[in-house]
C-alpha cells in the first residue's frame, strides 16, 4: 500500500537499462492477474530499439518519453491466439465482434495495471500513454498486429530521472454510490471539486491557458468533442479493420 500511495508518473528517465531478466520476472508474476474464462486475452509488444521508438512516436504526438524512456510496452486485447488455438483443437470460434473486444480490453488493462504496479514496487517508473486508442491504426501498421490484436495501452518503463509531485486525487466519497447511484447534485459537484479547483497548480493552469475554469480548460483545450469524435471515427475504423466490428 505504500508503494501505491506515494507512486508518481514518470517521465523523464536515467540511461540505466531495465535488464530482459527482470522485465521477464514482472510480466511473468503479473499473469497471475485475473482474467475472463482464464483465457489471457492480452499480448504485449516490447519496444527497445531506437527505430522502433521513433517508428511509434507520432501515434503518441511524439512525446519524448516515448523515445527516451529504455523500453516502451504495448498492451494489446488478443483474441488471435485464443481463436487459432480454439480452431486447432477442433473448436468453432465466433470471437469477431464488439464483445469479445470488450472482455479482451478488460483482460489486457487489467494485466496491463498489475504489470505497473510490480514495476513500482520494484523502484522502476512507468507512464500510461492514453493516446493508445487515440491512434490506434498507426500503432497496428508499426507493430504489425494482425487481425483480432488491437492496441490498447501503452506505457514507458525505466528508472527515474525525476521526482515530480503527486497529483490530486478527488475525496473518496465522491466515488462512492452505497446500494444504488446517488447522482451528482450542483451541492454535491462544489463540495467534491472546489478543493481541486483551489490548488495552485490548476489555478495556474487555468490561467496559462486563458480560461475561467479548470473544467473550460479540459472541455475546451485538452478533450474537445471535435477532436473525442475525431478520435472515435478513427477508433470504429481500427477495431474494424481488426476484425471486432
Amino acid at each position: 500500500m505504500e508503494t501505491i500511495n506515494s507512486r508518481r508518473t514518470i517521465r523523464r528517465y536515467s540511461q540505466e537499462d531495465v535488464s530482459d531478466d527482470l522485465l521477464r520476472e514482472l510480466l511473468s508474476v503479473a499473469e497471475r492477474t485475473p482474467t475472463m474464462g482464464n483465457l489471457q486475452l492480452y499480448s504485449v509488444v516490447i519496444t527497445r530499439s531506437p527505430e522502433m521508438k521513433k517508428k511509434i512516436a507520432p501515434a503518441h504526438f511524439n512525446q519524448p518519453m516515448v523515445t527516451e524512456a529504455p523500453a516502451v510496452l504495448t498492451f494489446c486485447a488478443d483474441y488471435r491466439r485464443t481463436t487459432l488455438w480454439a480452431a486447432q483443437r477442433k473448436g468453432t470460434p465466433g470471437y469477431d465482434n464488439f464483445l469479445s473486444f470488450l472482455n479482451a480490453a478488460t483482460d489486457a488493462l487489467l494485466y496491463c495495471q498489475t504489470f505497473c504496479n510490480l514495476a513500482e514496487e520494484r523502484g522502476l517508473g512507468t507512464c500510461f500513454l492514453g493516446t493508445t486508442i487515440y491512434s490506434p491504426k498507426a500503432l497496428i501498421e508499426a507493430l504489425e498486429l494482425p487481425r483480432l490484436v488491437m492496441p490498447v495501452a501503452t506505457i514507458t518503463l525505466g528508472w527515474a530521472a525525476e521526482t515530480p509531485e503527486q497529483t490530486d486525487r478527488l475525496p473518496l466519497k465522491s466515488i462512492i454510490h452505497n446500494e444504488t447511484y446517488n447522482d451528482y447534485t450542483p451541492e454535491r459537484i462544489d463540495e467534491f471539486y472546489t478543493q481541486k479547483e483551489n490548488l495552485k497548480e490548476n489555478k495556474d493552469f487555468v490561467e496559462l491557458n486563458k480560461k475561467e475554469t479548470l473544467a473550460q480548460v479540459y472541455t475546451d483545450i485538452r478533450y474537445t468533442k471535435k477532436d473525442n469524435e475525431a478520435m472515435s471515427v478513427g477508433l470504429l475504423e481500427a477495431l474494424r479493420q481488426q476484425g471486432f466490428l
